[in-house]
C-alpha cells in the first residue's frame, strides 16, 4: 500500500502540472499533439481528437507537446495559415508565457486545496504541556514541574507549544512572566532563557533563548471555518514556497550541504512514512511536494519551465525567435544537467539507505 501511496501521489502531482499547460494551451487557441505522463516509450494511450493522451514508461515526470514549440516544421510543412494561428511559437510572448506558468502555478493551487481540507478537517496541534524539566536549566531553576501547562507570557495567552517556544526562543537574556497551570491552580513564575546555539532549519547556527523543557505530546485539534481555512491554506502555501526558494539559494551558497539533496528514493521513502502516520500527514506532504516541484520548475534551467520563460523573455527583447539549433543545444544543456542533478540525488539516497541514516 505505502508503495502505491507514493505511486498514486507522483502520478496526481505531475498530472495537475501537465493538465495546468493542456488548459492553457486550449485557452489561448494552441493545438496540443500529445499529453504524456512519464516520458520514453508509450505504454498506452488513446487519440481523441487532436491530441494523443499517454502513460510512458518512465515516470518521473510527464510533458504537454504543443504544434510548433520545439519543431517549426511542423508548421512550415503543412503550409496551413489556420495551423500556424494554432502554433505556440507564433502566439504573443504574454500567452506563451501564460501557458508556460500554468503548470506551476496549478501545483501552488493544488497545495491550496489540500491544506484547504486539512484545516478544515482539523490539524492536531502540541499543547504546552510540559513533559519533562532538564536539569541544571532556568526550568529547573524556577521549579517548573512536568504535568504544568504555560498558558501566558507577560500576560499574553499561550495556546500551543509552538507559540510558546517562538517567544522563549526570541527572550535570550530577558525575564519573562509565565502563567503555569498546575492543576487547577494558576501560578506566577518568572523565568529568564538562557542564550544558546542551535541549528535552524537550514542548518546554520543561530543563538535562541532556552529554558530547557520538552513537550509531553499531548494535542488537540484545532478545526477551521470555510474563510479562515481559506487564508490559512494560501499563507501555509507562500510560507512553505518562500521557504524553498531560500533553501534553494543556500544550497546554491553552499550553506546547505549538497548531502540534504534527495530524489525520488527518498520521495518515495517519505511518502511511505507519512501514509503509514495517517491521511491527514500524507496529505501535508502532497502539499508541500506539489509546492516543491511548482517553484522548482521555476528554475531557468533549458526543459523546465523556468528556462522556456527565458527562452520567450529573450525572444521578447531580441523581437525575433532564436533558432531552432540554439533552442536544441540548450535543451540538451539543461537536460544533462539535470539528468547529473537526479543521478547525484539518487546516490546520495542510496548512500542514506546504506548508512542507515534516519529520514529528513
Amino acid at each position: 500500500m505505502s508503495v502505491i501511496s507514493a505511486i498514486l501521489l507522483f502520478g496526481f502531482l505531475i498530472f495537475v502540472h501537465e493538465m495546468g499547460h493542456f488548459l492553457l494551451a486550449k485557452l489561448s487557441g494552441v493545438k496540443v499533439l500529445k499529453f504524456s505522463l512519464g516520458f520514453g516509450p508509450r505504454v498506452i494511450g488513446k487519440q481523441l481528437g487532436e491530441t494523443e493522451y499517454v502513460i510512458s514508461a518512465v515516470p518521473l515526470g510527464g510533458y504537454v507537446k504543443m504544434l510548433g514549440q520545439e519543431d517549426l516544421g511542423e508548421v512550415e510543412d503543412a503550409g496551413d495559415a489556420a495551423e500556424k494561428d494554432r502554433s505556440f511559437r507564433y502566439k504573443p510572448a504574454y500567452k506563451r508565457v501564460l501557458i508556460i506558468l500554468a503548470g506551476p502555478l496549478f501545483n501552488l493551487l493544488t497545495a491550496v486545496v489540500i491544506f484547504f481540507f486539512v484545516f478544515i478537517a482539523g490539524v492536531p496541534i502540541l499543547s504546552p504541556t510540559i513533559g519533562e524539566v532538564m536539569p541544571d536549566t532556568p526550568a529547573a531553576k524556577a521549579m517548573l514541574q512536568k504535568g504544568d501547562k504555560i498558558v501566558a507570557i507577560n500576560g499574553s495567552p499561550v495556546r500551543q507549544w509552538a507559540e510558546m517556544t517562538d517567544i522563549i526562543q526570541g527572550s535570550a537574556g530577558k525575564p519573562l512572566a509565565l502563567t503555569v497551570q498546575r492543576k487547577t491552580a494558576l501560578l506566577p513564575i518568572s523565568i529568564t532563557p538562557e542564550s544558546k546555539k542551535m541549528k535552524d532549519l537550514f542548518g546554520e547556527e543561530r543563538k535562541v533563548g532556552l529554558i530547557g523543557v520538552k513537550p509531553s505530546g499531548e494535542t488537540f485539534t484545532v478545526t477551521e471555518n470555510i474563510p479562515n481555512a481559506f487564508k490559512d491554506a494560501f499563507l501555509k502555501t507562500w510560507d512553505i514556497a518562500a521557504i524553498t526558494v531560500v533553501g534553494i539559494i543556500k544550497l546554491i551558497q553552499r550553506i546547505v550541504p549538497a548531502e540534504t539533496i534527495g530524489g525520488p528514493i527518498l520521495i518515495f521513502q517519505l511518502a511511505e512514512k507519512q501514509a503509514a502516520a495517517g491521511y491527514l500527514n500524507y496529505f501535508f506532504f502532497a502539499a508541500v511536494i506539489s509546492i516543491n516541484l511548482g517553484i522548482l520548475n521555476l528554475l531557468p534551467i533549458p526543459v523546465l519551465d523556468g528556462g522556456h520563460i527565458f527562452i520567450v523573455g529573450l525572444e521578447a527583447i531580441r523581437k525575433k525567435p532564436l533558432s531552432e539549433q540554439t533552442i536544441v543545444i540548450a535543451q540538451r544543456i539543461g537536460l544533462a544537467f539535470l539528468l547529473m542533478l537526479m543521478i547525484f540525488a539518487m546516490y546520495n539516497d542510496i548512500f542514506r539507505i546504506i548508512s542507515g541514516k534516519p529520514l529528513p
